[in-house]
């Protein structure tokens, strides 16, 4: 029987350990706390958005190639892994419809880790937990895994899901990255992906608990990104699936000690077509008025206060010019930031092993035979709303199931 360690035993690592045993595999799953699956229960404010209802291949973010980066994600459809999760674990899904996300029915992040983890028992997989793996080094067609707490372990094939830097008091501290790099792998830059931006701008940081819809778009020498949908005030800058959405093009531009990123914001579905129309002289209407209609009242008034426009003057008073700004400033203001909130909120690491060093219908290294990578190791990432979890599910599968198969015989001579 084949022997399979995985280290990590979050999502992706849970999911390899389970196929790997069900591919007929010895498969001992190796995690250094004491319970493994952090970031699942955090996930989705602890509800877990296991999966999106729908999926958009072309949201994924990477500085590999896109080509394998599909290959990688379709290997395991989505419909497919809905069945998974329903049928096989017994986890009923349901799709909140104004975010097209799946969360299981019971809103318990729990119930999806502990499933994981039951179900990987049932089909034979042992869990060594609080145990840190401090080396592993091919040995004789295998490998030796050292541990922190006993004598090194010994398996024919070694999947590693031991993610990225994200969050790092769940427990990710970037060794499996760092091992990854001594092994001669091509890693592209890491960097904190999905993370609230901040700003020093006064007047935003004093709307602090507003929320609304908008639309981002952030863009700077190298990168860009859009995104639309939940945008929250903080009392350090911005939050929401919005921002998070573009954050990255920020954090790189920092990183990159480029030029800055830009960040614009559309803070209603109105364009320029409408709000000039809305800003039209109107009876006695006042511009405070008529932005109050559309927008929160602390924001129509920081919104008028950053595009010069006295708040009291009439519709009918405001000169083009006034308007003009006013509209630029509704359709496409600038977005002041100066920094993020790093690794410590980030929900996922940007960055990480290129896919073309893995095969990318096994998941195995093309650098280090019998060695496997899923998740958040690898240099791909998704937008909030589950993409991040399908993405581990599909390639801790792919792992799991090629770690396990027999190695290939060679053919019998026939000269």
């Amino acid at each position: 029987m084949k022997r399979v360690i995985v280290i990590g035993a979050g999502a992706a690592g849970s999911m390899a350990a389970i196929f790997a045993a069900k591919g007929g595999a010895d498969t001992l799953l190796v995690e250094r706390t004491r319970d493994g699956g952090r970031k699942i229960l955090i996930s989705g404010g602890g509800r877990c958005n296991v999966l999106p209802a729908r999926v958009d291949e072309s949201r994924f973010v990477t500085d590999s190639s896109p080509n394998l980066l599909r290959k990688m994600v379709r290997a395991w459809p989505l419909a497919e892994q809905r069945v998974f999760f329903e049928e096989t674990l017994g986890i009923p899904l349901e799709e909140e419809v104004e975010s097209a996300k799946l969360f299981p029915a019971s809103h318990k992040a729990r119930d999806v880790r502990d499933g994981l983890l039951d179900y990987a028992r049932a089909q034979g997989v042992r869990l060594r937990m609080e145990t840190s793996v401090t080396g592993l080094v091919p040995r004789d067609g295998g490998w030796e895994v050292a541990v922190n707490n006993g004598p090194p372990l010994m398996a024919d094939a070694v999947i590693l899901a031991t993610g990225g830097l994200s969050v790092p008091n769940t427990g990710s501290d970037g060794a499996g990255l760092q091992m990854l790099a001594r092994m001669g792998h091509t890693m592209h830059p890491t960097y904190a992906a999905l993370t609230p931006l901040r700003t020093n701008a006064a007047a935003f940081n004093a709307l602090s608990g507003v929320s609304l819809t908008v639309a981002l778009s952030a863009r700077s020498d190298a990168h860009s990104a859009q995104a639309s949908g939940g945008f929250l005030f903080t009392h350090h800058g911005y939050g929401g699936p919005a921002v998070l959405n573009v954050s990255h093009v920020a954090v790189r531009a920092r990183a990159g000690h480029t030029s800055n990123a830009r960040v614009q914001v559309q803070w209603t579905p109105w364009g320029d077509a409408e709000w000039e129309e809305a800003l039209k002289p109107h009876g006695g209407r006042t511009v405070t008025g008529a932005l109050r209609a559309q927008l929160p009242d602390r924001l129509a008034t920081v919104l008028l206060q950053d595009a010069g426009v006295d708040a009291t003057r009439l519709l009918s008073e405001l000169r083009r010019d006034e308007r003009r700004r006013l509209v630029d400033t509704l359709v496409r203001g600038e977005l002041p930031w100066n920094s993020d909130e790093g690794y410590k909120k980030a929900e996922v690491t940007g960055g990480g092993v290129a896919l073309s060093e893995v095969n990318a219908r096994t998941m195995e290294s093309k650098r280090q035979p019998g060695l496997y990578l899923c998740g958040e190791v690898l240099d791909a990432f998704g937008p909030i709303g589950g993409y991040n979890f399908l993405w581990a599910w599909a390639t801790g599968r792919s792992a799991g199931l090629a770690a396990a198969a027999p190695a290939p015989t060679s053919e019998p001579s026939t000269s």
